[in-house]
């Protein structure tokens, strides 16, 4: 079964037509998705959204490219808002939290001591609400692990990873999974496709992080030159087709690893979707 670890279904760029969104990923194999909030405004959407929804669930968090406009009012309104869902099985995760060093608006001397503020706070509510982490993971691997060493219980995704092996495997050893998106589809992802084929079989998870970082084969135009493209959760079956390729492996037995990796990280979506990943 697949289950897309990653995708922002809430965002603006469905709201012409998420049904049509979410019955093409039925219709893909795709039974599982998690939505991540960014922001306190939108708690509420992705809670709404996932009990609206069968196979969708949420996760709560703010996001570092929003901490710039947060408060810590945002952070109090979190942890009141996953003491109410504690026993809230859709609510799977917090996140999107974590670290960008990448984006030049939120890199600022003073913003990246924010960010890392927010992150660290949000771990520290992650431990006392029992719950996993969704990780935005952007040049900045390093400082995340520093973090999470220190709470070496938390667990959870590494979204989008990028880094190392030997990043990869401290990861590994903090009881993450990491996520492999459409990133890895581009034969030049070199580092991508080196870490997707040859990291162990229980370390990777699938995701789409749609409505972005869309796959190889969207985004052209018919003269095959590069376009914009809105990625959406049923591309998650095409990216484990490649993830199948790479490593050699039968597609179907794959999205079952993947998807077993998923449950592990997790648990609560085991409740969800079951344990052998049917709802």
């Amino acid at each position: 079964m697949l289950i897309d670890t990653h995708c922002h279904l809430d965002a603006p760029e469905f709201d012409a037509d998420r049904a049509a969104v979410i019955e093409r990923a039925r219709r893909a194999g795709v039974r599982g998705i998690v939505v991540p909030a960014v922001m306190r405004a939108n708690f509420t959407v992705v809670r709404d959204l996932a009990h609206a929804t069968p196979g969708v669930c949420y996760a709560l968090g703010i996001h570092p490219l929003y901490v710039d406009r947060a408060s810590e009012d945002d952070l109090d309104a979190l942890d009141a808002a996953l003491a109410a869902a504690r026993d809230d099985p859709k609510l799977v995760a917090i996140g999107e939290i974590g670290l960008d060093f990448f984006v030049a608006a939120v890199n600022t001397p003073e913003l990246r001591v924010r960010q890392e503020q927010f992150y660290t706070r949000q771990l520290d509510l992650a431990q006392r609400h029992g719950l996993p982490v969704l990780l935005h993971v952007r040049r900045s691997q390093d400082t995340l692990l520093k973090h999470l060493r220190r709470r070496p219980q938390i667990g959870g995704i590494a979204h989008a990873f990028n880094g190392s092996f030997q990043q990869a495997g401290q990861f590994l050893g903090l009881g993450f999974a990491l996520g492999l998106g459409g990133a890895m589809t581009f034969e030049r992802a070199l580092q991508i496709r080196r870490l997707a084929t040859e990291l162990p079989a229980g370390a990777l998870v699938l995701e789409t992080d749609a409505p972005d970082i869309p796959p190889a084969w969207l985004g052209r135009g018919p003269d095959g030159r590069p376009q914009p493209a809105r990625n959406e959760p049923a591309e998650v079956a095409g990216i484990a087709r490649v993830l199948a390729e790479l490593r050699g492996l039968d597609a179907e037995a794959l999205t079952a690893q993947c998807a077993a990796n998923a449950r592990r990280v997790l648990p609560r979506l085991a409740m969800v979707l079951g344990e052998a990943g049917t709802a």
